[in-house]
């Protein structure tokens, strides 16, 4: 934690010496200057602000033969997406501002979700570090970069909820639970846009994917949502509405329809409740494409329709299809839509760039010298390593196999042992897949000196079924004190449009661990993938499993640094790990039945809410991760056993450091509310800490519990908190743990 806050100090200083405010004209205060601009403004100068076309960068979606550099020579564009570095945007912006008769800047977005060019672990990764300084250090790092090269607007953080592993798009988000993932998003948030917007090193963040798009049906990108309101509020929005009171600039709304209505055509979800409900003043994009997709939804009859239903909901920003371009004005002429509509969003664009300080300086993000030194600066590594360190998560660990000692003589295997491609994960936005990524290789190369100690084979490929190499590889095995297998999925396995039926290990992989189990040597499985992966198998098999995920630009070195002893891992899991896919989705605040199953000791066997061919239980739970020390929780003490609607209760625990290591523990505070007028989960995670111990240390972790976490939509929607009985679990993770009651009364 001490490491966190001295990097996100450094960080700020930095940030400080690339405001260059010095050189911004001097302007008046927006709510002077946007209301005068637009009273200059033709309808046709309105609707071009409403309008984001791509340049020939990343491709993030299908391509729509929009001719970008000619539409900005017309003066038709407010936006433009996927164009980098200082070079190009100033030409772009030069190019703009030559052809606006009113000077307006044109907006620079870019999907930068876990790093620019120094990637970070992927994002369901850094979410299973618990550690919310490491996760906003993550996001101001990639924020001053991105700035650097140009970029004014990430399409971040990624805060949809999802309990289906077989959806590619869990590995841009925090996992399956409502609080920590309302936690991870305000820490991203804060991260990218910092204290100040006008800063000239802060990037405008975006929260997406609104609303429930990870709970797309059968976990198959841009599927269909459907589900109750009380649903839709307790367990996908919160996050959502995390962001806004945490003063997110920018929301995206999302591919999926919800109980029949798509979100971007959505009155309900975009007027109602963001603009309305919750007072949101920045401004609406959609996801690319998003309005031209209302056509085959069977939701629009055609363009003119479309862009006409998605204004009327509240998008202020049609992303790329070019929808609201080729209709608005038409549709403002046959009285379909108003001008207060168009006003209202080009109002909330151009008030984003006034806070961006585009008007006090188009350019004040293109500045080539600070571009030069800000990109893969010193510090910025040292903080990918930190966060890659904190992220990963020890599965297993029989016979205390790790840490791995140098003296060992070390067999490491497989496909992704020399990878410098996959490691940093999807969505890597503009980082360099070779030259700056360390790979395991590279890592293991640092920490043992004596070269003979280590051997390096691939033995086979991710989904090749050659076995050509396994041979080599099973030799050098052989001789091996312990074998080490980095194993998992290519990068774009899992990300947008990677959604899949078998979550198993792809390829031979698994033919070739079995393979490696005969030589009956120690074996340790280091996984980099993008989701939860059934692992019952490898599980029963393997003496140590390592969940490393995508961990980004320096994820050889935090492998091996962790591999060796010099990271204690403390990651715990942000997603439940199914025994198989038949489970799915799974998660651990589901709720009872009429009929519970209460495990293999449960009497009655046959007519309970249960498999007949594997327990009920994940293979792994949310909130697991094991240590190289050990740690024991003892006196959960309770403040009081009665609580007032007005009132608190303090729940204490002491945590001990019972091991052999100095190790962080991540200490976890669940509710269980025991009758509701509306059913309840077994339980819910409302509180946790991370907490730095040294072998034989004992420490004190408190909580307070309010009414208003006892909050939830009861049968008449309202929310509120009810009296009655309470549990309170405090452990490791969410399938253990000391226990206490309370009771709520009036």
């Amino acid at each position: 934690m001490k490491h966190n806050t001295a990097l996100l100090l450094l960080l700020a200083c930095s940030f400080s010496l690339y405001a260059q405010k010095s050189s911004d004209k001097k302007i008046k205060p927006r709510n002077e200057f946007i209301p005068e601009l637009m009273a200059k403004m033709t309808i046709d100068e309105k609707i071009s602000q409403l309008v984001q076309y791509t340049a020939d960068g990343t491709v993030t979606g299908p391509k729509t033969g929009i001719n970008y550099i000619e539409e900005i020579k017309k003066g038709n564009v407010g936006s433009i997406l996927n164009a980098t570095s200082v070079k190009y945007t100033r030409e772009l912006q030069e190019l703009n501002l030559k052809n606006s008769r009113l000077k307006i800047p044109l907006l620079f977005g870019y999907d930068v979700i876990h790093g620019y060019k120094t990637i970070f672990p992927i994002t369901l990764g850094e979410a299973a570090s618990w550690d919310l300084k490491a996760v906003e250090l993550s996001a101001r790092v990639a924020a001053e970069e991105a700035a650097a090269a140009g970029v004014h607007w990430t399409f971040a953080p990624m805060v949809d909820i999802s309990r289906d592993p077989r959806w590619g798009r869990v590995s841009e988000g925090s996992g399956e639970d409502t609080y920590l993932g309302s936690k991870m998003a305000v820490a991203r948030v804060r991260g990218f846009q910092g204290n100040d917007l006008m800063a000239a090193n802060t990037v405008l963040a975006c929260t997406k994917h609104f609303a429930a798009y990870g709970a797309a049906e059968a976990g198959r990108d841009y599927n269909t949502v459907d589900m109750s309101e009380r649903v839709l509020r307790e367990t996908y929005l919160p996050p959502f509405k995390a962001t806004v009171d945490a003063g997110v600039g920018t929301f995206m709304t999302s591919f999926n329809e919800i109980s029949g209505v798509p979100a971007t055509g959505s009155k309900f979800l975009l007027r109602d409740v963001l603009k309305g409900e919750w007072g949101f003043n920045g401004f609406v994009v959609t996801d690319y494409t998003a309005i031209n997709e209302l056509i085959p939804h069977g939701f629009a009859k055609d363009s003119a329709n479309a862009g006409e239903l998605a204004l009327r909901a509240g998008v202020d920003m049609d992303m790329v299809g070019g929808i609201f371009m080729k209709n608005l004005k038409k549709l403002l002429q046959e009285g379909k839509v108003t001008e207060a509509q168009i006003n209202d969003a080009c109002r909330r664009v151009l008030e984003a760039k006034y806070d961006l300080g585009l008007f006090h300086d188009p350019y004040r993000y293109n500045n080539e010298k600070r571009e030069k030194e800000v990109i893969y600066k010193k510090e910025h590594l040292e903080a990918a390593l930190d966060v890659a360190k904190k992220s990963m998560v020890l599965l297993k660990n029989d016979n205390n196999v790790l840490p791995l000692r140098k003296e060992q003589k070390v067999a490491f295997v497989g496909p992704l042992v020399n990878d410098e491609w996959n490691i940093i994960g999807s969505w890597a936005a503009s980082g360099d897949r070779y030259g700056y990524a360390v790979s395991v290789q590279e890592g293991v190369n640092k920490v043992v000196t004596d070269k003979g100690k280590v051997t390096f084979d691939k033995g086979v490929e991710i989904v090749d079924p050659r076995r050509d190499m396994m041979q080599a590889a099973l030799d050098n095995a052989r001789k091996a004190d312990v074998i080490v297998a980095v194993m998992g999925e290519f990068e774009n396995m899992s990300g947008e449009a990677a959604s899949r039926t078998s979550i198993d290990l792809p390829g031979i992989q698994k033919e070739f661990l079995a393979e490696l189990k005969k030589l009956n040597k120690p074996i340790v499985l280091v996984l980099m993938n993008g989701r939860p992966l059934t692992l019952n198998w490898e599980n029963e098999n393997m003496d140590a499993i390592l969940e490393a995920w995508f961990p980004g630009t320096m994820g050889g070195d935090a492998i091996a640094q962790t591999l060796y002893g010099m990271n204690v891992p403390s990651g715990k899991l942000p997603m439940t790990f199914p025994r198989n896919v038949g489970q799915v989705p799974i998660y651990y605040n589901h709720k009872n039945t009429g009929r519970p199953y209460l495990g293999p000791t449960d009497p009655e066997q046959k007519y309970k809410s249960r498999y007949i061919d594997v327990d009920n239980s994940p293979l792994f739970p949310f909130g697991y991760g094991l240590s190289y020390t050990t740690f024991s929780y003892s006196n959960l003490k309770l403040s009081s056993k009665t609580v007032n609607m007005n009132g608190s209760i303090k729940v204490s625990v002491d945590v001990a450091n019972t091991g052999n290591y100095d190790a962080a523990e991540v200490v976890q505070l669940y509710i269980q509310d025991n009758v509701g007028s509306v059913t309840r989960p077994v339980k819910e995670l409302k509180g946790f800490e991370k907490v730095m111990l040294k072998k034989g240390e004992k420490k004190t972790v408190e909580f307070t519990i309010t009414p208003e976490d006892l909050k939830f939509y009861n049968i008449d929607m309202q929310f509120t908190a009810e009296p009655g009985d309470f549990e309170v679990t405090v452990g490791g993770n969410s399938a253990s743990g000391l226990q206490d009651k309370f009771v709520l009364v009036k």
